[in-house]
């Protein structure tokens, strides 16, 4: 679905060469930052990465473990449009197994278009695609409030998926009251995003957001809270 009011603008980047008489040298490209997870905390709300919010931002997210927690090494992205969401979320989760495609490509793949990536089947299908196989399926969670059953099975997915190298892709309605650090509060907010991490005390997942809602792109928030804006939606695991 399309999340709103985000800025469209995309981001390119143009490396110059200089030219000398038989030899051609190029600027080396921009090293992309690496952030770690571990001094930051897991307690729902915590913002592990914020304010690097333009469109193509990149940054490398490392693999972490605590006697209670788990995540996994990324290659975030904010997304490149205001309806690329589906494609940056996609495009996180691959990242954990594999050279990912571009945004772009993940998009033509989804189908995504300004009305956004309407069904989180496709996202499906475009995961197992790109990684050869058929680990992903289809989660629904169509009660809203969901069941006790929707809700065991989410968290079984969480961390059965993640102990494994696999992140979740969320398909997420996020209205007033019920939202994410950084969304607009006075909106409602249809969107995908990446869960790579989780704490089993602290009962906390760890979310990499493509939006960056307010310069919020790495952060924790409570696994109740995911529960309740996944409906009436579903999930990639």
């Amino acid at each position: 679905m399309r999340r709103r009011r985000v800025p469209t603008a995309v981001v390119a980047a143009a490396v110059g060469a200089l030219l000398h008489p038989g030899a051609a040298l190029a600027s080396p490209p921009p090293r992309v930052p690496s952030v770690s997870v571990l001094a930051h905390g897991a307690e729902a709300g915590t913002a592990v990465v914020s304010g690097r919010n333009e469109p193509g931002t990149r940054l490398e997210v490392d693999a972490g473990r605590t006697r209670s927690a788990l995540w996994l090494r990324i290659d975030y992205q904010v997304q490149e449009t205001g309806y690329w969401c589906g494609p940056a979320a996609a495009r996180i989760a691959l990242s954990a197994r594999t050279a990912p495609p571009s945004q772009g490509d993940l998009a033509r793949q989804l189908g995504t278009t300004e009305a956004g990536t309407d069904h989180i089947g496709q996202v499906t299908r475009v995961l197992n695609a790109n990684l050869g196989g058929g680990w992903y399926e289809t989660k629904e969670m169509p009660n809203d409030p969901p069941t006790q059953g929707q809700r065991d099975l989410l968290w079984h997915d969480i961390v059965f998926d993640i102990d494994r190298n696999y992140p979740l892709v969320a398909n997420i309605v996020a209205p007033p009251g019920n939202q994410p650090p950084g969304y607009p509060s006075d909106q409602t907010i249809y969107h995908y995003f990446t869960v790579f991490g989780y704490d089993e005390v602290d009962r906390t997942v760890l979310i990499a957001d493509p939006a960056s809602f307010g310069g919020s792109q790495i952060y924790w928030i409570s696994f109740d809270q995911l529960a309740t804006l996944i409906p009436p939606k579903g999930y990639a695991a």
